[in-house]
Order: C-alpha cells, then sequence, then structure tokens
C-alpha cells in the first residue's frame, strides 16, 4: 500500500504556493490606478530578470527605463503605463514580444484629505478610480458624533477649481447614489462641525447640542434631559439672530423648528 505521506506533502505545498500568490495578489494596486509623481514602483518583464527596476515616477511623469531611456507614465493606469514600456523596448528592437507588468510599491501621487470632523483625519492613498466620498470617509474613521451631515468636496475637475456640498445623509435615506462622488488625487474632503443650539434653564441637562433634521423644540428639551420639577414648557424663550444678524427674544412654541445658533431659556413654572 503506498503511503500517504508524499501526497500529504504535494498538497501542503500547493496549499503553501497558492496562499503566497494571493497573498502577493492583495497587495498589488487595481491596473485603473493612475500613476502620479511620486509613487514608487517595480517594473519587471517576463524572462528578464535583468530590466528589473524600482523606481519613482519623477514631478514631470517619467522614469528612466534601462535601454529605452525617458518613458511618460505619469497620469497613466497601470495597464496603459505597461503596454507604454513595452512598446518602447519593442520599437527600439530589444525585445520581440516583451510582457511587461508594473507593481505599485508605495502610493504617495495620487491622495485625498479628509479634515474636519472625522475620527481619523489625515491623507489617504487613492488606490483606484473607483474609489468614491463614503469609502474615503469610512477610511477616515467615519463621521463624529459632532460632525454635519454635509460635507464640503473641493478639487480640481477638467483643470478648472471645484467645489461641492454633498448631504451624506441623503446618499441613502433618499437613494441618491449619484451624489456619491468619484474622487481624484489632490481632492479635499472637509467635514463641518454640525449645527448646534444652546439651551438653559429649568432643564435636566443644560449645555449645547447638535441641532438633528427637522429638529422641533419639543425634541431640543428632550435632547436636554427633559423639563426640571421646575420649569414650564409654556414659558420657553429664544434669543435668535434676525436677518440682520441682530440678537432678538422670542417666545416659542413646543413644535417650532430649532434653528442653528438659538438659544433657548426654559423658565419656571408660575406656580
Amino acid at each position: 500500500m503506498t503511503s500517504p505521506q508524499p501526497f500529504v506533502r504535494a498538497f501542503l505545498v500547493l496549499l503553501f504556493f497558492c496562499f503566497g500568490v494571493c497573498e502577493a495578489a492583495s497587495d498589488v494596486a487595481p491596473t485603473n490606478y493612475r500613476l502620479g509623481a511620486g509613487d514608487s514602483i517595480r517594473i519587471s518583464v517576463f524572462q528578464n530578470s535583468d530590466l528589473t527596476l524600482e523606481t519613482r515616477v519623477s514631478e514631470d511623469g517619467s522614469i528612466n527605463y534601462p535601454l529605452v531611456g525617458k518613458v511618460m507614465i505619469g497620469n497613466l493606469d497601470i495597464g496603459l503605463a505597461e503596454k507604454k514600456v513595452a512598446k518602447a523596448l519593442l520599437d527600439g528592437g530589444f525585445l520581440k514580444n516583451p510582457q511587461v507588468s508594473i507593481q505599485l510599491l508605495e502610493v504617495r501621487g495620487n491622495k485625498v484629505a479628509v479634515l474636519g470632523q472625522v475620527n481619523k483625519p489625515g491623507s489617504f492613498p487613492l488606490v483606484s478610480t473607483t474609489i468614491r466620498l463614503s469609502q474615503a470617509i469610512a477610511d477616515a474613521g467615519g463621521v463624529t458624533p459632532t460632525g454635519d451631515d454635509r460635507v464640503i468636496l473641493t478639487g480640481t475637475r477638467n483643470g478648472t477649481p471645484f467645489r461641492r456640498e454633498i448631504d451624506i445623509d441623503s446618499l441613502y435615506r433618499d437613494n441618491r447614489p449619484d451624489e456619491d462622488m468619484l474622487l481624484v488625487g489632490g481632492d479635499s474632503i472637509y467635514v463641518p462641525r454640525a449645527p448646534m443650539f444652546y439651551i438653559y434653564g429649568e432643564v435636566t441637562r443644560p449645555g449645547h447640542y447638535r441641532i438633528e433634521r427637522n429638529m422641533t423644540m419639543r425634541q431640543a428639551l428632550a435632547a436636554a434631559g427633559g423639563l426640571t420639577l421646575r420649569g414650564s414648557e409654556r414659558r420657553l424663550r429664544v434669543v435668535r439672530e434676525n436677518a440682520q444678524g441682530v440678537p432678538e427674544k422670542l417666545s416659542t412654541d413646543l413644535n417650532d423648528p430649532v434653528i442653528p445658533g438659538d438659544v433657548v431659556y426654559v423658565n419656571e413654572s408660575i406656580f
């Protein structure tokens, strides 16, 4: 009877090989990633190990490659950059059928900045041309409790400065995936602080609170923990800026909306 050990050994070798290939493949950027200045890459040619090169894309988008010299690959996706290097080798008569592969080692050229009210603000590599706004915010740890639903996206599109306010909540609440914009290198996402109101007087937890969507005075009282035993719902007062920016003292109803910057005061009950 044949011993099973050789088969087990062969299976383990195959499993190890597959794991190594899969793990290596996970480190390779998508072929639609556009190379930018400062990106570090490794170029290799099948069965031509002497043509393997690790280099960075220069500020003008070029690299210096053995035999062919200067090759412009900046702003090309990885697949097109591979074809351009292969064509240079072919046109120069150095190889008859060059099979070129490019591996992205470090992203420095294509990044987006996520700033403001997020848990991990910073600069993040844009490793694909299919990265959208929501994914970049998720990479930054998501919006903090004090962050606004509306974010500001700035950058450049077709050589022209670009700015757009996007309601993140409506992407999902109102099913508007078209607003979840594709990002390009150099974009900045700013999450501002959410609008706040201020409440004091006869409430359990006086202080400042985030204004939720379509918030009413009744909900504002609830956010502050409700009234104390001495508080009166009928004796609410609010200080609010008018159209000229001058603060005014107004009476208010529980069903009235809360406006950003409102200062709500809850008086004691008369009785």
